[in-house]
């Protein structure tokens, strides 16, 4: 990877999360990656996602303690906060693309922050969002 990567909640969890291995393995391999390149970007609502996501949906929760020393971790990455400028970027994506409101705020960000690319698979792979490709590291 040469150029800036947006990282969406999914992707940080199965990284994390052993319960589906071979997601597992790729979103691991591809966190290692980022973190080698500096190339990562995620945002403040990721942040929140994660850790709600981790400490409370999985069928083995990580202790809010742990999630929370994974997200003083990511915070090397300068996470976006979501601000109203984000918003607004956010509701143009949702009247433009017809996402769903969390998923546009995610591209807005991604945007804001000059990726390439949103490493996620809740975006129509290969999509183009604002100048943001859509990746899908599990098709």
């Amino acid at each position: 990877m040469s150029d800036k990567t947006f990282v969406d909640t999914n992707i940080l969890v199965y990284a994390r999360d052993a319960g589906d291995p071979q997601k597992h393995q790729i979103a691991k391999s591809l966190m290692e990656d980022l973190w080698k390149s500096g190339l990562g970007r995620i945002s403040t609502q990721v942040c929140g996602e994660y850790f709600v996501t981790v400490t409370g949906k999985l069928s083995r929760p990580m202790t809010s303690q742990a999630a929370w020393e994974d997200i003083e971790d990511l915070a090397a990455w300068k996470p976006v906060a979501v601000d109203m400028g984000i918003l607004r970027v956010a509701r143009h994506v949702q009247n433009r693309y017809g996402l769903g409101w969390w998923d546009s705020a995610v591209v807005a960000a991604a945007s804001h922050e000059g990726c390439s690319t949103i490493l996620t698979e809740d975006l129509n792979a290969g999509q183009d969002y604002l100048g943001v490709k859509a990746v899908n590291p599990f098709a």
